[in-house]
Parts: C-alpha cells; structure tokens; sequence
C-alpha cells in the first residue's frame, strides 16, 4: 500500500482518525462520541497534512496527464446511478416500483464504471505510447 514508510505511517495515522471518528459518530449522543467525533476529525486533517507534505515523494505518474473531463462524467454517472436507487425508496411505494427504480440506478451506475471510465483511463495508457 505504502511506497515508503512516511506513506506507511500517514496512512496508519489515517485509518486511526476514521476509526475514532467512526465511533464518535456512532456514539453522538453521548459526551464521549462528542470528544470522540472531534478528535477523529482533526487526526483526520492531521493525516492530510500529513499526505500532502509527502506528495513531493512520489516520482512522475506513470500515466500522461489527460482530459479529465471523461473521468468526471463517469463518476458522474456511477454516482447518479446510486442517486437514483435511493430516491426511488422514497418515491415509490410498491415492490415493483422500487425494483425498477433499482435496476434503472445500476443499469447508470454499471454504464458510467464500465462503459465510460474505461474508455477515458485507457485513452492515455502507458502502453500506447
């Protein structure tokens, strides 16, 4: 996961913050998931810093810097498709309704993660150059 033991330590810290933050949310209601929430979330931000000091680190991407104009609309789509499900729940109250407004939501989803991004992550690949 790590290339180096700084991203190795920053990630750690990383998952540290999401587990205390984690619990606080799940424990809001009392005084301790309140301290809990808070301190997750600045271990949190500490663990940012802490990434993006180490950014510099890392060598050349390996990739050529394309148009992300594509990867944003296939994350677009994968997102809606998820939209879509779950405003279906709220929308529609029969069984068949819901399974329509299911299938619609990953019918978008799977068109946008393998129809789109695909094609826009391949179009710059390594081994075309």
């Amino acid at each position: 996961m790590a290339a180096n033991t700084g991203q190795g330590r920053q990630f750690t810290v990383f998952l540290v913050g999401l587990t205390v933050g984690c619990y606080g949310i799940a424990s809001l209601s009392s005084g301790l998931g309140k301290v809990a929430l808070g301190a997750g979330a600045a271990i949190l931000m500490g663990s940012l810093f802490g990434f993006l000091k180490l950014k510099p680190l890392e060598g050349k991407p390996a990739q050529k810097p394309g148009s992300g104009s594509m990867k944003l609309v296939g994350a677009f789509l994968a997102t809606l498709g998820w939209i879509v499900t779950l405003l279906g729940m709220h929308f529609v109250d029969s069984t068949g309704g819901r399974l329509a407004f299911a299938l619609i939501g990953i019918a978008v989803s799977l068109y946008g993660i393998l129809g789109i991004l695909p094609a826009a992550f391949n179009k710059n690949a390594i081994w075309k150059t």
